[in-house]
């Protein structure tokens, strides 16, 4: 079931969508060589919490941690360790939170100190893929005109498109209905309406799209090795397009 949510119903998404994008800010000063993951993670919890929400994803299918955090071939879901972030990687950070029963939803990925040139740019055009796939979501169009921009954009640079994982719809549950792959055709899908509200997330491999995920039972990395990048806005429809919560 797709939800079209009411005014009200977005306005307590957007409170959950402004705690995550705080969240991510505050972490992002963090993020500096030698730190470690579980650090960020437990720096996290203790700032969503001072919020009055709850981190989002920690419990959630039995997940033990605040954030998902993945570096360089590993493209989400990583569990926070005592790994120490090195310079030249990207990490990318995804944190959800939880408040009044809605949820925000919200990711980037970023350079740890300086990064070559070819994940500057693995990091830009992901960014561009979800904007390209933003501007597509006006009601009218369908899932799979959001699809198919941030596939032609990510392609078109010679990247992969992680098909396996998708974005979703989002609300009282983290994953909703319906479901937005980061590939389609034009004119497929489910059409888009006023009051819908989900998270557009691409996942960009440098190299080729397949992905395998660790013994952890949680970790996708890369089946090349080569590194990945991350982004995701929570949106909502209205008649002029899509707004975006998490900004």
């Amino acid at each position: 079931m797709i939800h079209i949510r009411s005014a009200g119903e977005i306005e307590k998404i957007s409170k959950a969508c402004q705690i995550v994008k705080e969240t991510l800010e505050f972490i992002q000063e963090l993020i500096a060589p030698g730190i470690t993951t579980m650090e960020l993670d437990h720096e996290a919890e203790k700032f969503i919490r001072s919020k009055g929400a709850k981190p989002g994803f920690k419990g959630v299918y039995g997940y033990p941690a605040t954030l998902w955090i993945s570096i360089d071939d590993e493209v989400v879901h990583g569990i926070p360790n005592n790994r120490k972030l090195q310079d030249g990687e990207i990490v990318s950070i995804d944190v959800g939170s939880l408040i009044d029963g809605y949820y925000g939803d919200h990711a980037k990925s970023f350079a740890v100190g300086t990064v070559d040139s070819k994940k500057e740019k693995l990091m830009s055009v992901t960014r561009e893929c979800l904007l390209d796939g933003i501007d597509n979501a006006f009601p009218g169009n369908r899932i799979g005109d959001i699809g198919h921009a941030v596939q032609k954009k990510a392609e078109s640079n010679g990247y992969g498109v992680v098909t396996e994982l998708v974005g979703h719809g989002i609300g009282t549950k983290l994953h909703e209905e319906p479901q937005i792959p980061n590939y389609g055709k034009p004119g497929t899908g489910p059409k888009i309406e006023v009051g819908m509200c989900f998270a557009i997330e691409p996942m960009i491999n440098m190299g080729t799209p397949g992905v395998f995920t660790k013994k952890d039972g949680w970790t996708v990395c890369t089946n090349d090795g080569m590194p990945s990048a991350h982004f995701e806005h929570t949106i909502t429809i209205t008649e002029d397009g899509a707004k975006i919560l998490t900004i």
